[in-house]
């Protein structure tokens, strides 16, 4: 028996973030609901209410909604108009296609003041003499009576006749529920043989499959033939209970859904024992040595990065695959990948470090790239310099020896000879205080050393002059050299 429960109306609420206390419109359609509850509790300002097309038997558990406007219970098991009352803004009521018989039900509507829509379609007291009179003169408000607007001049006609045509609703509504009274007793009687017959193939079956049975051994010789006949008894069943002829009433819609519900059950029970037969993929052999293992298929890449120590696994996961869906579990012999329940075993050549391996996703391929780093480290020597540089190499070498050798220019001293002017000015004479034989010697070589200079000084000057002719010396340092002179 499916029920409404929290679960089921947070997922109908996800226009509503989930959020049940503020909803304002759900749809429970085609949930093969047997019971209407909980809704005028959980969600108190629902204004549209979609219930159609399941299993409901009777409208209860809606007398709190103050703010419905419109409810749908189109085909479902309901036969009677009841426990609306509460919904003071009922304006639309779709009863389309369910076993109302009871048309005098009809008159707990008044209350409901704003009610201007009515769909009674493919309800049982449709086919009552004067059914649409009684409705439009008991119902004031109502302005549309399944889909057809009521005119006034249709009103009018209706409250004339409307004793008359109440009377004649009343008697046939008593042979509708005597009719519906024995078409209960009917369904009641065909479920118990139903039930019986179940039954006695069980114990059948049971006597068959015992080992102290005579026809056991011929039944378990070929399981293909027991296949076989079972499929043929299902077969004939299906044929008997759907070729049977039975009235549509609650009882036989409710009958269908069971046996519907019976076979998928039962389909979904030899499934399951198939999945079970299937034997699981062996990860570990009985002497505890570790297997190579690919149930998803995917192709994969296993590197030795010696640079930096470590391997690299590269699993082609399935691009739009959710990461939630994966279990990767890294050991120090092996690696075990779980792809949406599929594993991915890998033997890796080196032991490696559990604690320091790292997992990342590509977000453009989907990829899984897991590094490992190796337990033992290598120690590798530094490269030495290639002896093919590049031009740009040779650049750089040049530029680190030219800074560190200092070039110096060589200048040829006969194109560019310029005097020792920091001699100008001569020496003092020394007045020693030696012997008097030394002294006139000092004197004469003073005499000789001033003469050289007044010869450079000469020189200076009249180099000098032919320098400021030709614009290479001004006549300011001319003066100087002058005074220098004086």
């Amino acid at each position: 028996m499916v029920r409404i429960t929290e679960d089921l109306v947070r997922r109908r609420a996800e226009h509503n973030n989930c959020e049940i206390f503020s909803l304002e419109e759900i749809s429970l359609h085609q949930q093969e609901i047997e019971k209407l509850e909980y809704l005028d509790k959980w969600c108190r300002d629902l204004k549209i209410l979609y219930l159609q097309n399941n299993l409901i038997p009777k409208i209860e558990n809606v007398g709190k909604l103050k703010k419905l406007e419109y409810l749908n219970l189109a085909l479902n098991n309901i036969e009677r108009i009841e426990n609306l009352e509460g919904c003071e803004e009922l304006k639309k009521l779709d009863l389309t296609a369910n076993f109302v018989g009871e048309l005098s039900s009809v008159e707990t509507l008044k209350y409901n003041i704003h009610l201007k829509e009515l769909f009674l379609v493919g309800n049982p007291c449709t086919e009552f003499e004067g059914y649409r009179q009684f409705v439009v003169a008991t119902l004031h408000q109502l302005k549309y009576l399944d889909s057809k607007e009521i005119e006034r001049s249709e009103r009018i006609q209706a409250l004339q006749h409307y004793p008359e045509v109440k009377q004649k609703i009343r008697e046939q509504e008593q042979a509708y529920l005597l009719r519906r009274a024995k078409e209960k007793e009917e369904a009641q009687s065909r479920m118990h043989e139903r039930k019986e017959r179940k039954e006695k193939k069980k114990e059948a079956e049971l006597g068959l499959g015992s080992p102290d049975s005579l026809q056991y051994k011929e039944n378990h010789q070929t399981e293909g033939e027991q296949q076989t006949c079972r499929t043929a008894e299902d077969d004939e069943e299906d044929r008997r209970f759907w070729e049977e002829p039975t009235p549509y009433t609650p009882e036989s819609r409710l009958e269908a859904h069971r046996y519907i519900e019976e076979k998928r059950k039962a389909k979904d029970n030899i499934r399951g024992s198939k999945t079970r037969e299937k034997p699981l993929p062996k990860l570990v052999t009985a002497e505890g040595k570790i297997l190579n293992v690919n149930m998803p298929k995917l192709h994969f890449s296993l590197k030795d990065d010696e640079e930096n120590n470590q391997f690299i696994l590269d699993l082609a996961v399935y691009r739009h695959l959710d990461t939630s869906l994966l279990d990767i579990d890294v050991q120090p012999t092996h690696i075990r990948v779980v792809v949406k329940g599929k594993v991915f075993q890998l033997v890796l050549p080196e032991e490696v470090r559990p604690d320091s391996s790292s997992a990342k996703r590509s977000q453009t391929t989907g990829h899984l790239v897991v590094s490992m780093p190796k337990v033992k480290e290598i120690i590798l020597a530094k490269r030495k310099l290639s002896t093919s540089v590049r031009p740009s190499d040779s650049n750089t070498v040049q530029k680190s020896t030219r800074n560190r050798q200092v070039e110096k220019l060589e200048v040829d001293p006969s194109k560019y000879s310029f005097p020792d002017v920091t001699k100008i000015i001569p020496e003092k004479e020394r007045i020693g205080q030696g012997p008097i034989q030394l002294q006139p010697e000092r004197i004469t070589e003073t005499k000789k050393t001033f003469s050289l200079q007044q010869e450079q000084v000469t020189q200076l000057l009249q180099q000098s002059y032919r320098w400021s002719h030709q614009n290479i010396v001004k006549p300011s340092s001319l003066i100087w050299l002058q005074m220098i002179f004086r």
